[in-house]
Parts: C-alpha cells; structure tokens; sequence
C-alpha cells in the first residue's frame, strides 16, 4: 500500500468510498452552570443497539473540498482505499486534518494508520509545529483511532457540523 498525493482522476475513486461508519458508543457532553463556573463533561454513553452513521460531509462537497484544501493524500494498493485532506493553518502551526477516509471493506489493515502518519510528515514538511484532527462525538471508532495512536483530546465546537453536531478535536505535536 502506498500514500501519494491525490490526482485530479483520484476525486471520483475518493467520492464513491464507503465514508458510513456503525457505532454502539458516543461520546456524550454534559454542561453545568453555577456559582460562576461553567464545567463541561464529556464521557462514553453506551447506546442501546448498534447505528449506522452517514459522514457528515456528503460527496458533492468533496471536490469543492480538493480546492480548499492545501494538501490532499490517497492511499492506493491497485485502487484508491482512503484519503486524507489537510489544511495549514500557518499563523496557528497546525496541519488540519478535515477528512481521514477509509474505505468501509479496508478498515482495520493499517491504513488509516499510514494515512494519519503521512498527514503528520506532511504537517513537519510544512514546518507546522502540531497535527488536529476533527472528529464527530458519535464517531466513537475515530475517536478510539485517535486516542490509540497517541492523539490526545485537545477541544470542542458545539455547532461545528451540519445539524449543530459537536465536533471534537484530538491533537499532538509534530516536532
């Protein structure tokens, strides 16, 4: 398996990737106020059967995307399996991770990890001094991903996605 820069043929192989994800965990934000303080818990809710979950980006957004964004990788091994999109945010130091895609039938081979790994070289080729990536709270597969490849919790926009879905951030430093 290999991880290239995307060509402007790799969009349509990227578009029809099976982007859904099933889940029987969510991450679950709970907020109190009182006494000035305002405490914002985040913890893992069980739910009561499996979901499906369609990516919250849908497929028509993906080549307005490749535009957007400054660096966009595939991951290939005789086809497209994954991509990640990247944008940097110079005045910040971060490489953005917007979107790490992996094929539904080629998860759990590797090559996730292989795309997040070269999303950080590419960060340190850039001289960007930290790698974020986004993440939906009901993307409890992502969010483990994240936290076993040493990604920690770094924040959160509590209208971030389509829908006012809560987007989480995990990062970790580049240099």
């Amino acid at each position: 398996m290999r991880v290239r820069p995307a060509w402007p043929r790799d969009l349509e192989a990227c578009g029809v990737l099976d982007h859904s994800y099933t889940t029987d965990r969510v991450w679950q934000m709970e907020t109190r106020n009182g006494n000035g303080v305002q405490t914002i818990t985040f913890r893992v809710a069980r739910l009561p059967r499996e979901m499906r979950v369609n990516y919250p980006r849908q497929d028509e957004h993906l080549l307005a995307g490749w535009r957007r964004r400054d660096g966009f990788l595939v991951a290939e091994e005789g086809r497209v399996h994954g991509y990640v999109a990247l944008t940097a945010q110079i005045e910040n130091g971060i490489a953005w991770v917007g979107d790490l895609v992996v094929d539904r039938p080629q998860r759990r081979r590797g090559i996730g990890t292989a795309l997040l790994q070269a999303a950080a070289q590419w960060g340190r080729d850039h001289g960007l001094a930290r790698l974020v990536v986004e993440v939906q709270t009901r993307n409890y597969p992502a969010i483990r991903f994240c936290q076993s490849r040493g990604l920690a919790f770094c924040g959160y926009n509590d209208h971030y996605w389509p829908h006012q879905d809560i987007a989480l951030f995990f990062g970790e430093a580049l240099r």
